[in-house]
């Protein structure tokens, strides 16, 4: 089960967390990527305003949307950069930051001094051009949307950190779910979590059933296999947990691997509860 990151500060907080909570873990980090694939229209805001109007062939009230929102992102940068802000610190609130500073700069309407970043005095943003992106899942008529705007792709090379969590222990999923909800998002964090529970309680089950016994390790998969899925009552409601061979076995060899059983002549027997 896997949880992955490009943020560098990410990585590092949450190795150091995983560690004090003495939960088991792999990091493994490998090239990787952000890529958009869309459109782009160009002018000042009016204009981009009246091309969207005027565009066919795609759902133009999502891209006002759109539109809007950018707008509004614009504005308040604009309320920052009025006054004057470190760079620094504007920049934390996302990469979206980035972009309108960019095409503000090549507008000449900011000022930067290696610190503090500040709109120019003067400045009429009514007047700047800018750049509107829009994704291409919202046109369906490329002939006719490409009459009138640009296409536009955008690929940025990053490195990803992928952490391969090992833990079987509930209480210590728990604790990693308290501690990975600071760093992801909730849809994304709850799938991952429900995924570790099934696993572990999974893991428990397998230990349950060894025992004091050795058993054929082909008898326990087919025994698991036609008890697929497994049924458990919670406060809230019910988890099911459906497995595949493929995926048990796993869970057999994690098991093997942090020495709770070991699988011998054909043969598995449990050497210690979970802990």
């Amino acid at each position: 089960m896997r949880l992955v990151t490009k943020n560098e500060a990410v990585k590092r907080a949450l190795i150091e967390e995983l560690r004090k909570e003495g939960i088991r873990f792999e990091v493994r980090s490998r090239e990787g990527y952000e890529a958009f694939v869309g459109y782009l229209i160009e002018g000042t805001l009016r204009e981009i305003e009246e091309k969207i109007e005027n565009l066919e062939g795609a759902d133009v009230e999502a891209i006002k949307e759109g539109f809007l929102s950018f707008r509004e992102s614009l504005n308040h940068v604009l309320e920052h950069l009025k006054a004057g802000e470190k760079a620094d610190e504007l920049l934390k609130e996302g990469l979206w930051v980035a972009e309108l500073l960019d095409q503000l700069y090549r507008n000449g309407a900011i000022e930067y001094d290696g610190v503090n970043v500040k709109l120019k005095e003067g400045i009429n943003v009514d007047e700047l051009k800018f750049e509107f992106k829009f994704p291409f899942n919202l046109v369906h008529d490329p002939g006719k949307v490409e009459e009138k705007v640009k296409q536009f792709a955008f690929v940025d090379l990053v490195i990803e950190h992928e952490f391969e969590i090992l833990e079987l222990n509930i209480a210590k999923v728990n604790a990693l779910g308290k501690i990975a909800s600071k760093y992801f998002p909730e849809d994304y964090l709850l799938k991952a979590y429900f995924a570790l529970v099934g696993r572990a309680i999974l893991a428990e089950e397998i230990l349950k059933a060894l025992g004091d016994k050795k058993i054929p390790e082909e008898e326990l998969v087919r025994g698991f296999l036609r008890a697929s899925p497994i049924a458990v009552p919670t406060p809230k409601g019910t988890l099911v947990i459906n497995y595949s061979r493929d995926s048990f076995e796993e869970t057999l060899r994690l098991l093997k691997r942090l020495g709770y059983v070991e699988i011998k002549g054909g043969k598995v027997r449990k050497l210690k509860d979970l802990s």
